[in-house]
């Protein structure tokens, strides 16, 4: 890997690029984001968020991110998996960079953990696939706000099936110490009662570990199938946090873009399912 930094492609645009405005609109955000813990004997495992911009998807988002006060100071990497929307690139993607920056400060990759998956052929490394990818970087002020300090394994997801995903994935579980944070949005540009009948049906299949989504019910369906595939094997317990289209958090009711919150904690430490 290179000494490239990777600079903040969108902010100013997805979300404020004055670091103080950023802070107190995150600090909002979380605060108004009244989130049930878990059970104390179920460890957090893995989220999914959507990537929107803040203004739209922001409040859907927070409701996922509130839960890591909870395991803030147990968790240490998050392994960020999200679609490309720029790039197409074939598997799964991993930066040149060693360092994600963004207003709030720089984010170290984690170049150990990339490394343990380097042999497999669907992982691939590419600056272009990253450089310009909102789906993972809008992500990682939301974690710096919670998380006092972490590293990260940004992965952009192609072309690829999710078993290839789940692959992935399996090598970076480790303990505790990782979360999974797979970004997507649901369904897009459909009227709000579209929308909800669509993506009512989507939020099913997750919630029964069904990896079955397509790219019209998700942005991001091949990392969601990749992790469900995963989260079926190791016994996660998903659970919908929040669910909002863009039409609630921006007004505009006639062509709205879907937004869920889910987690994934474990029944015990670690169980797994075969």
């Amino acid at each position: 890997m290179s000494n490239i930094v990777r600079p903040a492609a969108v902010a100013g645009t997805f979300y404020p690029a004055d670091p103080p405005a950023l802070r107190r609109l995150l600090a909002t955000l979380l605060a108004d984001a009244r989130c049930a813990p878990p059970p104390q004997q179920r460890s957090l495992k893995a989220l999914i968020v959507p990537h929107a911009g803040y203004r739209y998807s922001g409040p859907v988002a927070a409701r996922a991110y509130a839960d890591l006060q909870g395991w803030r100071d147990r968790i240490r990497r998050v392994v960020l998996l999200g679609p490309v929307h720029r790039v197409p690139v074939r598997g799964v993607a991993v930066p040149s960079a060693r360092v994600f920056a963004t207003p709030l400060g720089d984010v170290p990759v984690d170049e150990q953990a990339i490394s343990r998956q380097a042999d497999l052929p669907q992982v691939v490394v590419s600056a272009a696939a990253h450089a310009w990818e909102h789906a993972l970087e809008v992500q990682l002020p939301f974690l710096q706000a919670v998380l006092p300090r972490f590293t990260c394994v940004p992965l952009a997801v192609g072309q690829a099936s999710a078993a290839e995903v789940a692959e992935v994935i399996e090598r970076l579980w480790s303990g505790p110490e990782t979360l999974i944070v797979v970004s997507s949005d649901l369904s897009h540009y459909h009227t709000d009662e579209q929308a909800r009948r669509l993506d009512a049906e989507s939020l099913q299949h997750i919630l029964a570990l069904d990896p079955v989504l397509d790219h019209a019910q998700a942005c991001g369906a091949t990392p969601i199938n990749g992790l469900l595939l995963a989260a079926r094997r190791h016994g996660l317990l998903p659970e919908l946090l929040d669910y909002r289209n863009s039409g609630d958090t921006a007004g505009d009711r006639s062509r709205v873009v879907g937004y869920a919150a889910l987690r994934f904690t474990e029944a015990d430490d670690g169980v797994t399912v075969h």
